[in-house]
């Protein structure tokens, strides 16, 4: 019954943009863009938003936007990097009030990952739209379903803006052991899982993942004119660390590498298109961390002459074990340990079979071979719940 309801709401909605799928031009337009696919859903209601520096319509903050279309707006929702996008990765995002509008921003990336109960009271519909890249560890997904599951608790509708995912080409990486369950990943999906938010979304509320007994009014705005073959260049970037298509594309398979002494360019002007060590040279390219405000304050090696690898031309998409094997193999030879934090490596693997595997030595294509049945089952089970062809 909770996936039928999902499914209802998310495609009532879907359907409003196929019916004038040819009225308009065939450009992409993402979901917070059709105001009048989502503005009957926000009439008379006080709206809390889960919205960052990515979260635009018409050159305007999605807050400034519907504010101008007499929006009652009563609470923002900052997730990691903050409401403006301007925290590092990790770092504790205050609650506070908005500068420009006076609204109250409730942190949801710190000690309290979900509002609590007196933070929702007042809101009777919450709007998520941030730009995502598709991959696991990547904390947005996990903030909009502990938002899901807040507003289940409260009664609150939940709509979700779509975007397009820059790596939706991709499903790889192994399913996530719900004995690694952490913020990094929450969810019972491959590292690259090729859907949208809004698709995730769905399929959160149907598989019965969120942890509320309550039942989730969901609704979905999809993007208009969009295929799951489309590439599709960010405008804004992401999060600090990651300001360019190559770093997105990267971004998976470098991610790792947090779990380890490798720098991956966090302090430079390539942060996730490089990767090097200042004692175990991994390549011939020289780079030098340093601190920059909002990206990198304190960086891995900071002033060290760090030698590694330039990926800035790379065209390695999806998701890439090779470097991780080679450092692996290239630390031993030097009697020095890559993985220094297995916990956090098993993290964001979901599992500690991959690490396992590529210290043992075990070749891409081996661990690859490992995951394939259940990458099989995990794309017939998000068949119910995808948008675009």
């Amino acid at each position: 019954m909770i996936r039928a309801l999902a499914l209802i709401l998310a495609c009532t909605v879907a359907l409003m943009g196929c019916a004038q799928t040819h009225k308009e031009d065939g450009a992409i337009r993402v979901g917070a863009e059709q105001f009048g696919k989502y503005a009957p859903l926000l009439a008379g209601k006080r709206v809390g938003l889960v919205v960052n520096q990515t979260s635009r319509v018409q050159g305007s903050h999605l807050v400034d936007f519907l504010l101008a279309q007499q929006v009652n707006v009563t609470t923002i929702f900052a997730p990691e990097h903050g409401f403006r996008g301007d925290h590092d990765a990790g770092a504790h995002v205050q609650s506070g009030i908005d500068a420009r509008t006076g609204i109250p921003i409730v942190s949801i990336y710190g000690a309290n990952k979900q509002p609590a109960a007196q933070e929702m009271a007042d809101i009777d519909v919450v709007v998520f739209d941030i730009q995502d890249v598709g991959v696991r560890f990547y904390t947005y997904i996990s903030s909009m379903h502990y938002m899901m599951q807040a507003s289940a608790d409260a009664g609150a509708e939940f709509i979700v803006l779509d975007r397009p995912n820059p790596n939706i080409a991709y499903v790889d990486g192994p399913i996530l052991d719900p004995d690694f369950r952490s913020f990094v990943g929450m969810h019972p999906i491959p590292i690259l899982h090729g859907m949208t938010v809004g698709e995730l979304a769905q399929m959160i509320l149907g598989e019965g993942w969120l942890n509320s007994d309550a039942q989730l009014q969901l609704s979905v705005v999809p993007v208009a004119h969009y295929n799951r073959t489309m590439k599709y260049s960010l405008p804004l970037k992401p999060s600090p660390n990651l300001p360019n298509d190559q770093a997105v594309g990267l971004y998976p398979s470098l991610c790792f590498f947090e779990a380890t002494p490798v720098s991956i360019g966090r302090g430079t002007d390539f942060p996730f298109q490089v990767m090097g060590h200042d004692s175990v040279a991994l390549g011939d390219f020289a780079f030098r961390p340093r601190s920059i405000v909002g990206a990198a304050a304190s960086p891995k090696l900071q002033g060290k002459l760090v030698k590694g690898v330039d990926l800035r031309q790379s065209s390695v998409r999806g998701l890439d074990l090779t470097w991780l094997i080679s450092a692996q193999r290239q630390f031993a030879q030097a009697q020095q340990v890559l993985f220094t934090r297995p916990d956090f490596m098993d993290k964001l693997a979901g599992t500690d079979k991959l690490r396992q595997a590529i210290t043992e030595g075990h070749s891409s294509e081996q661990i690859k071979q490992s995951w394939q049945q259940p990458l099989q089952q995990f794309k017939r089970q998000r068949a119910p719940y995808l948008l675009y062809p």
